[in-house]
């Protein structure tokens, strides 16, 4: 396995190049967080991730957890880089700074993030739910649960999980059996949800479950969800921990990948109750808690961007040792990079997690001025930003597992030897497209909620951009303009058979949704390389980094992006067989 080295000259380029970032700048929240002042905490972080996270990487997926009674025990070092991890506030860049956040933009955030999964996917997971744990509570919690929770939650000296699905329970979550009692100030929840990732850990000394249930007597379906705070240990009135919470994790779960995050079976309430406080109001839960997964959602497709990134790094350095065969011109004794195939392969890897970080990056730009931009911007960005996330989870996910693969292909048989570290991140790639929402519930949600509940009014303003980047990009590559013009317009008239027909059954979207969402995330990743193209055509000439970014847009628009028809047909000319597919037919 090769060492982690943070693209930062890549994650630079897409911020300050590609997004914009000066628009950002401009907003008051982030007159501050200059470009440079940005760079600065991004090649920080770089270091850190390169040099204390890395090496956990391979530790924490061949030692994976230890399980003592009712304690987990981590890893060799994970406990230690996670205090240094604390020490050096990187949980902290884009938080409130009235609860001891440094107010840096989120998408500085998603990129410092990139580089904490590149290095090692296992424990960063464990800040992904904080964060997201923290947005939640944030945006709907009480002042007094913000102030008494927030701050040592954005600090890190305190983590966040995440607890929805239940052994009966894991799409459907109308059908919860964990139950809330009211008790004066709080309530009591008994009940048990698994597959809870970071749920139990020595790496902080409170944990803070955020809990998903619907109180005693509550309406049936998700109008009767809740979402509370349940934590590890009570916590005082002067912020002191009190005595522990009736609440333990039962198991952690033996898994096919990221062996160093404990993914457990947590039980509440099994003697007086486990007190937990409410977020937001009565029936409201799902409304929070998607706070908090729009947050993992988003940050489990830049987790994807991240193991493509590191499965790219370690088989384009084992392809450059590498020496096998000949070089067909020469006929010298090659390294394996020099060969077509290879280079096939390596470029394929390379083109599809940059598309794949260019749109995950652009959903933090979206979440940064939907929140911070002006009524304008908040509105627009607002239903960008809602497109835009599923596409982000389940396309990159899907992306990860194929550049994964390949990057086993490049290694031969090495690939399928541990010793290489291409086996971990093809098994660590492949929980993405489950977690945080299956890949088909993220299609349901696309084409479902944000397509059709609009009738397709968020798409077509994407796709008025698409169309003005292709009018643009004639004057750099008519070719590519062309493909791109034929890519957007051919998403317009796939959206529209969509609406057109959506009516005809209560079974269309389901039979359609995931084929449109992987079209849609083709074309979008050529969108995003074509503004690459834009930025990076002017100065190829003299710029190797602008030089290798045209072969990547080009490798992409020829032997990617082609993919989307097969989608298109799929949904225009496959619905019907779809929708006519029941369980006899297997």
């Amino acid at each position: 396995m090769a060492d982690y080295s943070a693209p930062t000259r890549e994650m630079d380029f897409v911020i300050n190049e590609l997004l914009d970032y000066s628009v950002l700048n401009q907003l008051d929240s982030f007159a501050d967080a200059t470009s440079e002042l940005t760079s600065t905490v991004l090649e920080e972080a770089g270091k850190f991730a390169g040099q204390v996270l890395s090496p956990l990487n391979r530790t924490g997926d061949s030692q994976g957890v230890r399980v003592e009674g009712d304690e987990v025990i981590t890893a060799d070092g994970f406990k230690e880089a996670y205090q240094l991890f604390v020490e050096n506030e990187w949980l902290s860049l884009a938080q409130d700074p009235n609860y001891g956040g440094q107010g840096l933009p989120f998408l500085v955030h998603l990129a410092a993030s990139e580089m904490w999964h590149g290095a090692c996917t296992s424990l960063a997971l464990c800040p992904l739910l904080t964060a997201g744990g923290i947005d939640a509570l944030h945006a709907h919690g009480s002042d007094a649960l913000k102030l008494r929770y927030l701050p040592s939650l954005i600090s890190g000296k305190w983590t966040a999980t995440m607890n929805l699905t239940e052994p009966h329970a894991g799409s459907d979550l109308s059908t919860l059996k964990t139950r809330a009692e009211p008790q004066g100030d709080h309530y009591l929840l008994r009940g048990q949800k698994i597959y809870i990732t970071w749920g139990e850990h020595d790496m902080a000394e409170n944990i803070i479950h955020i809990v998903l249930a619907p109180m005693i007597d509550a309406p049936p379906g998700n109008k009767g969800l809740s979402l509370f705070l349940v934590p590890k240990y009570l916590v005082n009135d002067d912020g002191t921990l009190g005595e522990r919470n009736d609440l333990k994790m039962m198991s952690s779960e033996e898994k096919l990948g990221i062996h160093g995050s404990p993914t457990c079976v947590m039980s509440f309430g099994e003697n007086q109750g486990a007190v937990g406080y409410l977020i937001g109001e009565p029936g409201d839960g799902l409304t929070c808690m998607f706070t908090l997964m729009n947050h993992a959602r988003l940050e489990v497709g830049l987790q994807a961007v991240a193991i493509g990134e590191r499965s790219y790094q370690d088989a384009l350095a084992y392809a450059k040792e590498r020496v096998q065969g000949r070089n067909v011109e020469s006929g010298e004794p090659a390294t394996i990079i020099q060969h077509a195939d290879v280079q096939r392969m390596l470029m394929q890897m390379k083109s599809m997690t940059e598309a794949m970080r260019s749109l995950a990056y652009d959903g933090a730009y979206c979440h940064d001025l939907r929140i911070h931009g002006d009524a304008d911007q908040q509105r627009r960005y607002n239903e960008r930003f809602a497109l835009l996330t599923p596409v982000v989870k389940a396309w990159c996910s899907e992306l990860v597992n194929e550049v994964a693969s390949l990057g086993i292909q490049v290694h031969g048989g090495m690939g399928f030897v541990e010793e290489s570290g291409a086996a971990q991140h093809y098994r660590d790639a492949r929980i993405t497209a489950i977690y945080e929402g299956t890949n088909g519930i993220q299609a349901n949600d696309f084409v479902g909620r944000k397509i059709l509940r609009d009738q397709g009014a968020a798409l077509g303003a994407y796709l008025e951009e698409i169309a003005d980047t292709e009018v643009a990009l004639r004057s750099v590559d008519t070719g590519l303009a062309g493909s791109l013009k034929s890519a957007g317009e051919n998403l317009n008239q796939t959206a529209h058979f969509l609406l057109e027909n959506a009516h005809k059954s209560q079974r269309f979207v389901g039979a359609v949704a995931y084929n449109f969402l992987m079209m849609m995330g083709y074309v979008a990743g050529a969108y995003y390389m074509a503004r690459a193209a834009l930025q990076a055509a002017e100065k190829s000439d003299s710029d190797e980094f602008y030089q290798k970014k045209m072969v990547s847009v080009r490798f992409y628009f020829s032997q990617i992006l082609p993919r989307y028809l097969s989608y298109m047909n799929a949904v225009t000319g496959g619905a019907d067989i779809g929708i006519a597919l029941s369980e006899d037919c297997f």
